[in-house]
């Protein structure tokens, strides 16, 4: 082996280093890692909306021993408990040895991706095929969603006050649904739109059947026949879908990509593929200083608007009321609160690097990523981390050995993008983006690499305990 040159010594001082995990890893790690997202999978297929996510996350926490909180109960160290907003946004908390004025360590992820959601009067009939209009929800290129199978999820609240879980087009027996498209050979007008207009939002109809109800000379049979096979199946009306919340979501099953096996392939793992490694690592704690917080935040695709999104008051809300019980005050709590905002970054794709500013972009199997700030153009609508907080986070995971790079959302003026991170900042507390590198983001279907899922995870442990 040859010897090294003097300014090679000096590199390997001065030169930062993100290594690929195929260098640091051991097989033995690779395969926890493996292991270790065989949950994340699970829970990536089993929580498809919001809803869902928190049913399935409340079924984690309950084989953790935690309970709902109580305002009019104390709590001691290790206890572990948990908010549910609504049944779209979850806290969940484990109380540390040290009073809540001491700040909280807090994790916030979001658990609502983009999607199509079905506009309220949604069901219709064109030349004896039933229809559904929708209106897309978050950030999507429409022309993915086109000719892909779809599911139906949600809720119907009926009449009576009766509430029926949807959740049709996952099972090999069930029925699915697409968005048509032209045949390019009767395309030559659509062709000449530009490409983020070649399926417009109007244009985002959903083929649900074509069966008349009987040839009886009626109007709108295959519309009657529709209603009838959802009015034996579900005891609805049409006028039901006026309250109802139903959204059509890729139909796709999470998968293992890739011949090796190191990637994952799923819809939504923008925030999941957060969540779940924030949420692990809280239930993996027993008994900590501070009181460990996360937050699974709802509306974020949209602006954190309304009463699940972060910009709402129930986080505030928790914390006053652990502040009371407590006998401290809670605007100490909030300033002393240290937060990584739980959020996905762009991946690196090397079919698309114009877009992409090399030195300063994330990339698979690097290992978390550890984003200062977002926003577009001059870093507007974002906090930007200070110096002093990103080197500590930066150095609670080197300390604990961990793969992390940094990273940008684009080249500056290409674009960017926003997190909870400012609305958390904007309380006064200290934030900064942490969490995965994705590929295809906001498509139907996102990639992850499992060594940063894994990374992820022991990231969230080691900020919960430093």
């Amino acid at each position: 082996m040859p010897k090294a040159t003097e300014s090679q010594k000096l590199k390997d001082k001065l030169f930062s280093k993100r290594p690929h995990a195929g260098q640091v890893l051991t097989d033995a790690q690779w395969d926890e890692a493996a292991s270790y997202c065989e949950g994340y999978k699970t829970f990536l297929q089993a929580g498809k909306t919001e809803r869902e996510v928190v049913e399935y996350a409340l079924k984690m926490a309950a084989e953790q021993g935690f309970t709902e909180y109580q305002a009019d109960k104390k709590y001691k160290p290790g206890s572990k408990i948990y908010v549910n907003n609504r049944g779209k946004a979850l806290i969940f908390a484990v109380i540390g040895k040290e009073k809540p004025d001491a700040g909280l360590r807090l994790a916030a992820a979001h658990i609502d991706s983009p999607r199509l959601d079905l506009k309220q009067n949604p069901l219709y009939e064109e030349n004896e095929l039933a229809l559904l209009k929708t209106h897309y929800y978050g950030g999507i290129k429409k022309y993915q969603w086109a000719t892909i199978p779809l599911a139906l999820h949600g809720v119907i609240i009926r009449a009576d006050g009766g509430k029926i879980d949807v959740r049709i087009g996952e099972e090999a027996d069930e029925p699915q649904f697409c968005v048509t498209d032209l045949l390019p050979h009767l395309a030559a007008e659509q062709s000449k739109r530009t490409l983020s207009q070649g399926i417009k939002g109007e244009e985002l109809n959903v083929l649900v059947g074509s069966r008349p109800f009987r040839e009886d000379g009626g109007s709108e049979l295959v519309k009657l026949r529709i209603l009838q096979l959802l009015s034996e199946k579900y005891g609805i009306v049409e006028e039901d879908f006026l309250g109802a919340e139903l959204e059509l979501v890729p139909a796709f099953p999470v998968r293992d990509i890739g011949f090796d096996r190191s990637l994952i392939g799923g819809y939504g793992q923008d925030d999941r593929v957060c969540a779940y490694p924030a949420l692990t690592a809280l239930f993996s704690l027993t008994t900590t200083q501070k009181t460990c917080v996360v937050i699974l935040a709802d509306k974020e695709e949209i602006g954190s608007d309304g009463n699940t999104g972060l910009q709402a008051a129930y986080f505030t809300h928790f914390v006053q009321a652990l502040c009371e019980a407590a006998e401290v005050p809670a605007r100490d709590c909030i300033v002393r609160t240290e937060c990584l905002s739980a959020d996905v970054n762009a991946a690196f794709d090397p079919t698309w690097p114009g877009v992409m500013e090399k030195n300063n972009s994330a990339y698979l199997n690097k290992g978390v990523v550890v984003t200062k700030y977002t926003g577009s153009r001059g870093k507007s609508g974002t906090s930007d981390a200070s110096a002093e907080f990103t080197a500590k986070v930066l150095e609670i995971f080197r300390a604990a050995g961990l793969l992390r790079q940094t990273g940008e959302l684009g080249k500056v003026d290409e674009g960017g993008g926003g997190t909870v991170a400012k609305y958390l900042a904007n309380l006064g507390m200290d934030v900064i983006d942490v969490g995965v590198p994705v590929l295809s983001m906001h498509s139907p279907f996102e990639v992850s690499a499992k060594a940063d899922i894994w990374m992820a995870h022991k990231a969230f442990g080691a900020f919960f305990l430093a």
